[in-house]
């Protein structure tokens, strides 16, 4: 009985051991309470900066500079209207963050925005070249025609405006493509044309 008893005794004790054994020791992981993330970036240790590896020009005597009109226009400029012509031309630069197309597509797209004699876009007679100024490439078109602008804000009246003219720039920048239009009445947009060339001999990198 005695020997009943102490094995008896001895096995309790086993089990009230086991019981007391830490659930860790089934896991080599952390607990539950250090699982927690810990922020991107800890005080002290601001999020690192995109580099703006953008442009810089030099407008031309006689532009007026104007506020800017959206986040994404860079610079935008009125230029007075020719003798005859009813209304000024506008030159805007824009830049996407989010990229804004490939030269091509803009290309196209612009063209796009023209008509001939005929009623279809004048891509036979618009010029495109393509140069390279201070180490930027850019794609530069030049069309005319009846103009339809497909970015009119809304509340503006739209419709064709006829016997315009587009001097369109894509330069491929470092942080992507920038866009330069100079748009209005053909007149007015071969008068301020010399200035928009020594305009766009002015870009370079930031």
């Amino acid at each position: 009985m005695k020997r009943c008893r102490f094995a008896l005794l001895f096995l309790c004790g086993a089990v009230a051991l086991a019981g007391c054994s830490p659930k860790g020791q089934e896991s080599t992981g952390p607990k539950s309470e250090s699982l927690k993330l810990a922020p991107a970036h800890e005080a002290g240790n601001p999020a690192p900066t995109v580099s703006n590896e953008g442009l810089t020009f030099t407008p031309a005597p006689g532009w007026i500079e104007e506020t800017v009109s959206s986040s994404n226009r860079q610079a935008q400029f009125k230029l007075p209207r020719a003798g005859g012509d009813s209304e000024d031309a506008e030159l805007i630069v824009y830049y996407f963050p989010g990229g804004g197309g490939t030269p091509q597509a803009n290309v196209d797209r612009w063209i796009g925005q023209f008509s001939g004699p005929d009623g279809s876009a004048p891509r036979n007679t618009a010029r495109i070249t393509r140069k390279s100024i201070g180490g930027i490439p850019l794609t530069v078109v030049d069309v005319s025609g009846d103009y339809t602008n497909s970015m009119m804000p809304m509340g503006q009246p739209g419709g064709s405006k006829a016997n315009y003219r587009m001097l369109g720039v894509i330069a491929e920048a470092a942080n992507g493509p920038w866009f330069i239009k100079l748009t209005g009445p053909a007149k007015t947009v071969a008068q301020w044309a010399p200035s928009f060339d020594t305009f766009l001999n002015s870009i370079r990198r930031k």
